[in-house]
């Protein structure tokens, strides 16, 4: 054991001294207590305890010998200080709670299980994820979203947003001292961190061919979104491709053809949708298939319903205009007692909560400028050149 032990490092020593402490505290604890079964068992207790140790110890020097124990390579210790710096600490949101099932973990997994799982799958539990937060929503939720700050193309969060904060010019429904639930402020922040993960996962990709393969697994997924009828994710895929920093990447250059052209499908898709406010609930795949319309657009909808008063001049209602308003938004309910019924896979499920909250709040420029594959790569002698076909340039404009 002396031969084995303690030529391995400094730690076999230490180990020998322990099981010498040990044995020397058993026998002079088996003096002591000569006539005692009480005594025998707490003997036993601490040399079982001793032997787990020791085989624990022997297993990890074996462990650290066999998988080597230099220093941390230099290229490790920068990359700590890269993209995780600029990363926001994440917080609980109401997409992002009950996460507590880990799938591995998802910072050291990263984007690899994205290129991994099929399009179709990952469609599947960011539908059911989707959901989950659109059944939480009441069509009243829709209504009066101007007062709320609800713009198109941004969502403003106003400090306050009580009934004595709203502009006096807004025609509302509701009475001065009712209080509007927020919940549609919820569902747009949740549509907008899944756009800012979209983006972030892309900046992140160390390489233009896995920036690549991660433009095409995105684009497959919105695709399969809004053929099952979630435009939801679909739209929301859709706002994270056309950030100005993704759109402008050297990955597009060189994706294929065919998968380009989702982009065109999905952009024509976001027309038909802000075409009619109605336009979900035509058709018999509305009776047959489960929906989950853009929460954004379908707001949108509901502001231009809203615009104008409510009252003629002689105080009667404009009752065609509040059936139309009422019809809008009566497509939420209808979508929802239809649900999706796609087998849950909870272990994918919360690593995509993960990473949604790793990224929901991440500036994407911050993020881009750590990847060198975010650039348009210069040859040297190009970029020599063009130099030289400046300063040329400049010299004759002075002579």
């Amino acid at each position: 054991l002396h031969s084995q032990v303690a030529s391995l490092n400094g730690y076999g020593e230490r180990l020998l001294s322990l099981l010498e402490d040990a044995s020397a505290r058993k026998s002079g604890s088996a003096d002591q207590c000569s006539s005692g079964d009480k005594c025998e068992e707490e003997n036993s207790v601490s040399f079982r305890k001793v032997v787990t140790l020791h085989l624990f110890l022997l297993q990890t020097f074996y462990w650290k010998l066999s998988k080597g124990m230099g220093p941390i390579a230099q290229y490790q210790r920068e990359r700590l200080h890269t993209g995780s710096a600029v990363l926001p600490k994440p917080c609980c949101s109401s997409f992002t709670e009950e996460s507590s099932v880990s799938f591995a973990r998802a910072d050291e997994v990263g984007p690899f299980l994205l290129i991994e799982c099929s399009a179709q799958q990952l469609c599947w539990q960011l539908t059911l994820l989707q959901q989950e937060v659109f059944n939480k929503c009441h069509p009243v939720h829709f209504l009066n979203s101007r007062a709320l700050g609800v713009k198109d193309k941004c969502v403003a969060v106003p400090k306050a947003t009580s009934a004595e904060t709203v502009s006096l010019k807004v025609c509302n429904l509701f009475l001065s001292k009712c209080i509007q639930d927020q919940y549609l402020l919820q569902l747009l922040k949740n549509a907008d961190s899944i756009s800012t993960w979209v983006a972030a996962e892309i900046v992140t990709c160390h390489t233009t061919k896995r920036q690549v393969s991660l433009l095409s697994k995105f684009l497959l997924i919105a695709k399969c979104c809004y053929e099952q009828r979630n435009f939801a994710t679909a739209m929301q895929i859709l706002s994270g491709l056309e950030n100005l920093i993704v759109r402008q990447l050297p990955a597009w250059k060189i994706l294929p053809a065919k998968v380009a052209e989702i982009m065109e499908e999905l952009k024509a898709v976001e027309v038909f949708l802000k075409s009619d406010s109605l336009c979900l609930m035509e058709g018999d795949r509305f009776k047959t298939l489960p929906t989950i319309p853009s929460a954004h657009v379908l707001a949108m909808h509901v502001q231009q319903l809203e615009t104008g008063g409510f009252t003629m001049t002689n105080g009667a209602h404009k009752w065609t205009k509040l059936r139309n308003i009422a019809k809008v938004v009566s497509q939420v309910h209808a979508f929802q007692e239809n649900p999706y019924t796609y087998a849950p896979d909870f272990k994918l499920q919360s690593y995509l909560r993960q990473r949604i909250t790793r990224f929901k709040d991440a500036d994407i420029s911050a993020l881009a400028a750590d990847n060198c594959a975010n650039f348009h790569q210069i040859p040297a002698e190009k970029h020599s050149r063009k130099i030289q076909d400046t300063l040329r340039r400049m010299k004759a404009t002075f002579q």
